[in-house]
Formats: C-alpha cells, structure tokens, sequence
C-alpha cells in the first residue's frame, strides 16, 4: 500500500480522504518500525500525502516529527541512505509549510519546540548538498512565517544563521541562494540589528547588490533589497554600500515600471525603505547625490501611484530632504548700488523659504510639486503609518521661522482641512498627539485660529473627554486658543 501511495499522483482531496479513511495509522507504525525499508517506504507515502496542510497538521498533532526528525538526524544512515534522508527533509518542509496555515494559528501547532531542535536542523545546512540545503532553507523560512515565527527568527539570530545565510548567498547555486536571500531578509525584519553587524561587511553588501544586478528571480531580487533597506543604519554599512553601487541601483528600482506583479511591488517598496537611508538630513551630501540623481520627483510620483508602503517610505525620504531645504535655500540677491535694496525681489523667491529654491539644490518641497500629493496622501491614506509618514513631511514646512509662510501654503493646499478632519477619525495617540502639536501652533496666527478654530472646536471638546492624558492637555490648551475654555479649567 505505501508504495502504491508513494507513486501514484492524486488531488488533494484524494490526499485529505485517504487520511481520513485511516491510511495514516497503518504510516506511521510503518515510520516507527525499527526495519529501514519499511521506514523508507512510509516516508515516501507521507512526503506524497503532507502536501496538503490539514494532513500536514494531523501528522505533526499525531507526533510523526519525533521519527522524521529521529532519521534525519541519524548518523548510522549510509551514504547510499542519502536519498531517504532528502525525502525525510521534503517531508519536514510540508509540515512546516502547513504551520502557516490559518488553522495552525488557531490552534497553535508548531513543528520545532526547542532551541536546541531549531540548532539540529539548521545545522545540516552546512553538511548536506545543494538539493537538501535548498528543502531545509524553505523549511525554515516556512517556520520563520509560522505562529511562532518570531521565535524562531529570534533563536535563528542566537545560533549565528546569519554567517552561515551570508556565506551561501555567495553561492552559483541559484536555488540554494534564492532560499538564502529570502530567509536572511526574514531574519532582518524584526529590527534585531547586533547580530548581523559581525557578518555584513563590504563582500557581503557588494554581493547583495551583485544579486539585485542580476538575478532573473524578482522574488529573490525583491528579498535582496529588503535585507540592504534593514541593515544597522551605521556610517560603515552605508558606505560599503555606497562603494558597492547601491545607490545607483536603487535608483534603477524605483525606476521600473510600476506594475501590480507581487515581487515587483516588494521591490519598489523595500528600495523606497533603503533610499532613506541616503536622505537623512544629517548627511547633506547624500542628500545632494539622491537629488542630483534625480530622484526627488521620483519619490513625488511615489505618492500618487505606489503601493502604501511605498508612500510611506516616500513620505519619509521627502521629510528628511525637506528639513535641509532652508539651509540650501540660496539668498536673494537684491539690485541697487553697493547692494542698496532698491530693487524688487526676485519672482523666483520661494514663498516658503524666502530664498531662491530648486529641487535638486535646496530640495524643495514647494519647487518639487509634492506638497499636493503629501496631502493627498493624509487624506485618503487608510493606512495610519502612511498618514503620519504623510504629516511629518508636512509639517517640516511650518517649522520654526517658517509658520507664517508654511501656514499660507498648507492652506492653499487643503492641508490644514485635512488636519482637522483626521482629529474625526481613530488614530493612535502618537498621531493624534502630533496633530493637535501642530493645530497649536497653527492656532497661534489669527487668520488661521478664525477660519478653523470652530470647526476644530467639537472634534477637540470630543478628544478632552476620550484621548490620551497627552492629547486631552494639549485639546484643552488649543480650546483655551480658541476661548472655549479658560487657564483656570480643570483639565489643567
């Protein structure tokens, strides 16, 4: 019977009633008998039949892994036994694919328990070949997926999987090294920097860039860039990928035509999230190559047609630009003798920074055509990450000096209305915190107090009585603005 199962192709609802009718029981004995061959032809039924999750699910609910696990990693096994111990690995890789499934979740099924489990079979990695290097990868990034996921990713970064995932993302194997990529990128999404600052130096970055260059898979590329837009922030890193030609090949990302396709959608987004880290405004001259590059009405077009992650990491590039634009801003140089000001300013003076501005020198905002799509963004975004990405942009433009002027071009934009009716909406403390900061300010210039004090009036009454303990000072500071309530008010 276990060879006719093993051979035969069948549906998967074949597979879900021949479990059902009892054909997993008469397996494993099978796999528990101490008689190889028999252990053989039952692991060959089983990596045919665990393909499908809920038979995945039973088998790990009936204890099977305690005997797969047991023959791969026994060390008795032949080298003619190579092939049994792959199919063992297939079939371990069904049961942790069948982890992530919804009824997993529920029920809190996982595969692998222990530390010590997780060091076992990663440790084969380095001492199997191609075929087996490649089943155990995605078997781990299945688990990496799981209910347990972010343990497993936390024990993988104890066990230093991450030296041993760079030294095979160096590999020609380019399944073996796809299946790198994708579960290193895994392992950097939790923002547990200290173990990868040991393992990625300058081969490391080169290569990861190398892969992005030139791989054929979109998936792979797509992990490729997730794992450069998380790497620790430090000056070192951002160096050895500056030298390795990171920047020009992001630029080459966020260039590519706009599509739908998954893994292209990934990759537009993990490298909008690596630029990021080339705009901070604590490094002008990284600021000045992205905008020379061209890449400023890039990020603007961001906006309008990327995916939410990628507004959101647009959003963030253009707030960093923006916050050196009034040190880039060129003065104006007025006519007259020995420079008297006689003459009349400049009809290219920014109204905001009151200098002569451009994207690409001073990075502009205004000059960049972005202010009308950031809030564009704030308005319909339902994403609160992408709104507050979207408001921190924005109100780089009131800052400081600039309230007056930043105040005319917000309110010429719909900002401020937008401003108001996000106070309506639920939203985290942080961001309702943020914006009331904001409308405190804002509220500060009469013109503005007198347009949208009463508008804001009830929304800000509302949030004295339902917010945070921050957000019901500051609504009540704004409605003493406003002369709804006095300095005496109990809310102080």
């Amino acid at each position: 019977m276990a060879d006719t199962l093993a051979e035969v192709e069948l549906t998967d609802h074949n597979k879900l009633c021949l479990f059902r009718d009892g054909a997993l029981n008469p397996l494993l004995q099978m796999l528990r008998n101490s008689d190889i061959d028999v252990k053989a032809a039952a692991v060959k039924a089983l990596q045919n039949l665990s393909g499908v999750a809920q038979n995945g699910l039973r088998l790990i609910k009936e204890g099977a892994k305690e005997s797969l696990f047991e023959l791969l990693f026994c060390h008795s096994l032949s080298s003619s036994s190579s092939k049994l111990r792959e199919q063992v690995a297939r079939t371990v890789m069904h049961l942790a694919m069948s982890t992530t499934s919804s009824e997993a979740s529920q029920e809190q099924i996982s595969l692998v328990e222990t530390e010590e489990d997780i060091f076992k079979l990663f440790s084969l990695i380095s001492y199997s070949g191609p075929d087996m290097q490649e089943t155990l990868l995605l078997t781990f990034l299945a688990l990496c997926k799981s209910p347990t996921g972010s343990q497993i990713r936390n024990d993988l970064r104890q066990i230093s999987a991450v030296k041993v995932l760079v030294q095979l993302c160096e590999l020609d194997d380019l399944s073996v090294r796809a299946a790198a990529v994708k579960l290193l990128f895994r392992l950097t999404q939790d923002g547990d920097h200290t173990t990868f600052l040991d393992h990625v130096n300058k081969k490391c970055t080169a290569n990861l860039v190398k892969i992005i260059e030139t791989s054929k898979n979109e998936e792979e590329a797509a992990a490729a860039m997730g794992v450069i837009s998380h790497l620790p922030r430090n000056l070192q890193i951002s160096e050895h990928l500056l030298d390795s030609g990171a920047l020009e090949v992001i630029f080459d990302c966020l260039n590519y035509n706009y599509t739908h396709a998954p893994h292209v959608k990934e990759l537009i987004e993990n490298a909008a999230e690596a630029l990021s880290r080339f705009t901070v405004s604590t490094n002008p001259m990284w600021q000045k190559r992205v905008a020379e590059a061209g890449m400023i009405p890039v990020l603007v077009k961001l906006l309008s047609t990327g995916h939410p992650l990628a507004k959101l990491h647009a959003a963030v590039s253009l707030k960093q630009f923006s916050e050196s634009s009034r040190n880039f801003s060129s003065p104006v140089k007025m006519g007259g003798v020995l420079g008297c000001c006689f003459g009349s300013p400049p009809a290219n003076v920014c109204q905001i920074h009151g200098g002569v501005c451009s994207t690409e020198s001073s990075f502009c905002l205004l000059e960049a055509g972005a202010v009308g799509p950031l809030v564009a963004v704030l308005g319909e975004s339902d994403d609160l990450r992408v709104c507050e990405a979207s408001l921190d942009a924005i109100l780089t433009l009131i800052d400081g000096v600039q309230l007056q002027s930043g105040c005319k071009v917000l309110d010429e934009g719909g900002a401020l209305v937008q401003m108001i009716k996000i106070l309506n909406c639920s939203c985290t403390n942080e961001l309702q915190e943020k914006m009331l900061g904001a409308l405190q300010r804002i509220f500060r210039l009469v013109e503005y107090k007198t347009k949208y004090g009463k508008s804001a009036q009830m929304s800000l009454v509302d949030i004295t009585q339902r917010g945070s303990s921050g957000a019901k000072s500051l609504a009540a500071k704004i409605l003493v603005q406003l002369n709804v309530l006095n300095e005496q008010s109990t809310f102080f």
